[in-house]
């Protein structure tokens, strides 16, 4: 069983992996060209107050 295993399921699943990670990342083609760089780094910064810490009603 060992051996079937070594021989037949361990190298399948060694190619579905590759052949994901090959799909993964060849999508890029077909992506937009707006969407196909990194994502923007920027500093987000809450406009109100309230959004920082919200309020539930109760005083402490």
């Amino acid at each position: 069983m060992a051996a079937f295993f070594r021989q037949y399921i361990a190298p399948l699943i060694a190619v579905l992996i590759f052949a994901t990670a090959l799909v993964a990342t060849s999508a890029r083609i077909f992506l937009p060209n707006d969407m196909a760089g990194p994502a923007p780094i920027e500093d987000i910064a809450p406009t109100t107050p309230s959004a920082s810490s919200p309020s539930n009603g109760l005083s402490s």
